[in-house]
C-alpha cells in the first residue's frame, strides 16, 4: 500500500482536522507532541475520530446535503 495522498492538496485541511480531534479528546498542542509518548489508545481516539468525521461527511456529500 502506497502512503501517497491521493489528493495531495488535502493535507492542510486533514492536518487541521487531527489538531481539532486532539483538542476535543483532550491532548493539548497535539502538533508539537512526541506522538511516542501518547498511548496507543490516545493516538487511536484521533486516528479513529478522524475516520469517522470522514465517513460522515462523504456519506453527507453522497446523500447530496
Amino acid at each position: 500500500m502506497s502512503s501517497k495522498k491521493a489528493v495531495p492538496a488535502a493535507k492542510a485541511a486533514l492536518n487541521q482536522m487531527k489538531l481539532e480531534i486532539a483538542n476535543e479528546v483532550g491532548i493539548a498542542n497535539y502538533d508539537s507532541v512526541d506522538k511516542g509518548n501518547l498511548t496507543a489508545r490516545q493516538n487511536g481516539y484521533v486516528g479513529g475520530y478522524m475516520t469517522k468525521k470522514l465517513v460522515e461527511m462523504a456519506e453527507q456529500q453522497m446523500a447530496g446535503k
